[in-house]
């Protein structure tokens, strides 16, 4: 599109307008509305009929802007997720104490290996969370003949800022436990 001194020009992707000064090749110097020389190239310019046109123009852009980010806006807010109240105090960790999620194989290991393996991860993560002030912690152990569960509840009750209890029944069923840490107990 070819433009010359004095054609009334809008700018493409920006809320301004002007009147062409100077074109030099694709380079064209516009004075906006508010008297500043602005250099653009001539695919970021589109001419405009005349000023109440430019100012038309800008006034139905400026209200389209608005109107989308208004739109935008409502947009983020609705799309939070809503959590359930109880789904907010849901356990922040859980470990898994099953066999097969420890090791490759137990293929060779005694119960008693088994047993000491999963009773060390158990005290690990829970010193973990207790160092990193996890509140809520969740020990799957299974249901099975009830050996790991009595042992969890032994190791659990060496603990002073520690309550522990069935975890949530519909979520794991009878084999899990779930712990809450206190956090604000003076040892």
């Amino acid at each position: 599109m070819g433009f010359q001194a004095g054609d009334q020009v809008l700018v493409l992707d920006e809320d301004m307008a002007g009147v062409v000064k100077q074109v030099q090749g694709d380079t064209i110097s516009i004075e906006t509305e508010d008297g500043f020389l602005l250099s653009f190239q001539a695919y970021e310019l589109v001419k405009a009929k005349s000023n109440k046109a430019i100012k038309e123009t800008l006034s139905a852009i400026t209200g389209i802007g608005q109107a989308i980010q208004e739109k935008e806006a409502s947009k983020k807010r609705t799309q939070q997720p809503k959590k359930r109240a109880k789904d907010r105090y849901e356990p922040t960790m859980e470990v898994d104490l099953h066999i097969h999620q420890l090791v490759k194989s137990s293929k060779g290991m005694t119960n008693y290996a088994m047993l000491t393996l999963q009773l060390d991860t158990a005290r690990r993560q829970l010193e973990f969370a207790i160092n990193k002030r996890i509140q809520k912690i969740v020990f799957i152990h299974g249901v099975g003949e009830g050996i790991l569960k009595t042992e969890l509840e032994y190791l659990f009750g060496r603990y002073s800022n520690v309550k522990f209890y069935d975890a949530n029944y519909q979520k794991y069923g009878l084999g899990a436990t779930e712990v809450y840490i206190y956090q604000n107990t003076t040892d």
